[in-house]
């Protein structure tokens, strides 16, 4: 199981923005070159981010982003769930449509406690426990 792209941006743009919460804002040029993101596609993201509410955009010369929401109730799974990109519960891990227990991959029995797990984790971390000295975003 891959993360998209965009959810892999998200989680880290909002954890590097958490990481400097001290600060009061943080603008898309100084995250881009700091994250290594095609500025387009992370102006693209934080505009999905101020959509749900997460961060909130300031305008102006002084403008920015910062935390509309406090961090410790910004879960993966709510980041995941913005950009389509959760564990469904009956979506076949070998992409054949659906997979339930009345009709089963061949992978379905091995894949449904790792997937309960995932979605465990995903539903239980929050940017907050993603903050850290030492961590790689």
């Amino acid at each position: 199981m891959k993360l998209s792209n965009t959810s892999q941006y998200a989680i880290r743009i909002l954890t590097y923005m958490a990481d400097k919460q001290d600060t009061q804002r943080i603008n898309a040029k100084d995250l881009s070159q700091t994250l290594d993101i095609p500025y387009k596609f992370l102006t693209k993201i934080m505009t999905d981010l101020v959509k749900v509410g997460f961060i909130v955009s300031i305008r102006g010369r002084e403008g920015g982003y910062r935390f509309e929401k406090e961090i410790s109730d910004i879960s993966i799974e709510d980041i995941l769930k913005t950009f389509n990109d959760e564990i469904k519960d009956e979506a076949c891990i070998l992409g054949i449509g659906y997979c339930n227990n009345t009709c089963k991959c061949a992978l379905h029995d091995q894949w449904l406690d790792s997937k309960i797990a995932l979605q465990k984790m995903f539903k239980e971390s929050s940017i907050d426990t993603l903050v850290g000295e030492g961590n790689k975003v």
